[in-house]
């Protein structure tokens, strides 16, 4: 029901100017899907759209040029959520926990981003180790996990 009416409202946007959620929420139901206005901001929040100029003072929503990388840091925040029990550091090696089977998938999530900061990394059934390029990055990379996991 969510995925079909996202798909629906980002090819309403994409095939016409729409300017409001309530224009919006009028075109969706002329598809026969019924819904609120808070629904419909919610979805224009997980989708990333935004409103983008087109002239003489109106705009329009639009997919945020944004939105894969913002996708990939959504995905990546519920796959730490779901499957990270624990992460510390030593030195410059970060040690992540999670739950079994689940490692490499975390680790294939951390390289996907390209840290600038992390060296490699190595991945086992429950454990990933990151090797970074110095403590100050393992400590500051732990912490954002930990941010991450609240």
């Amino acid at each position: 029901m969510k995925t079909d009416r996202q798909r629906r409202i980002l090819e309403i946007v994409e095939r016409e100017p729409i300017d409001t959620q309530e224009l919006l929420q009028q075109r969706l139901q002329e598809q026969g899907v019924v819904c609120t206005q808070a629904t419909i901001s919610r979805d224009i929040k997980q989708l990333h759209l935004i409103k983008e100029p087109v002239g003489q003072g109106r705009y329009r929503y639009t997919v945020s040029s944004q939105r894969n990388r913002l996708n990939v840091a959504d995905k990546l925040r519920n796959i730490f959520r779901e499957s990270i029990t624990s992460v510390d550091f030593a030195q410059n090696l970060v040690v992540i926990k999670t739950m079994a089977g689940l490692a490499n998938a975390a680790a294939a999530a951390l390289d996907s981003m390209n840290i600038p900061y992390v060296v490699g990394s190595l991945a086992g059934d429950d454990t990933v180790m990151l090797v970074m390029k110095d403590t100050e990055s393992a400590r500051g990379f732990c912490e954002e996990i930990h941010d991450m996991l609240r």
